[in-house]
């Protein structure tokens, strides 16, 4: 998978972002390390895990962070893609067909913390890494 890359100086786009607002962020991953870092992150008792969908035809878990994170979005495995509200609904029903909302709007916060969700998707990656060298 490719990553949002840039040169620009990154700088932390507030968590609140998408309160009320669809013009969020979102952060692709393979399923098994997005449901791994879903654990991680509900394990550590995480401020902000926000809405996260599962798009079953590509077995993949797609974080909702703040508008502006795929400016700066730089780990390996995963895309961070600007949705500027364009055909995402923030409310309980699947957004688009073969998807379905793992944490759906309003049982979440507003938004995943992007700097929470790197940590816990490097952590992840490695406890995989790990796992598959075992068996």
């Amino acid at each position: 998978m490719m990553t949002s890359q840039s040169n620009e100086p990154c700088t932390s786009p507030s968590s609140s972002a998408c309160a009320g607002d669809p013009a969020c962020d979102l952060v692709t991953v393979p399923a098994r390390q997005g449901l791994e870092a879903v654990d991680i992150l509900r394990r550590a008792g995480a401020d902000a895990v926000g809405p996260v969908l599962h798009d079953d035809d590509r077995d993949t878990l797609g974080f909702l962070v703040p508008a502006g994170t795929a400016a700066c979005w730089d780990v390996p495995g995963s895309t961070c893609t600007e949705t500027d509200g364009r055909g995402l609904r923030l409310d309980p029903g699947p957004p688009v067909a073969g998807s379905d909302w793992l944490l759906p709007p309003g049982e979440a916060d507003p938004a995943t913390d992007p700097a929470v969700l790197r940590r816990a998707l490097g952590e992840a990656a490695r406890l995989i890494e790990v796992a598959d060298k075992c068996c």
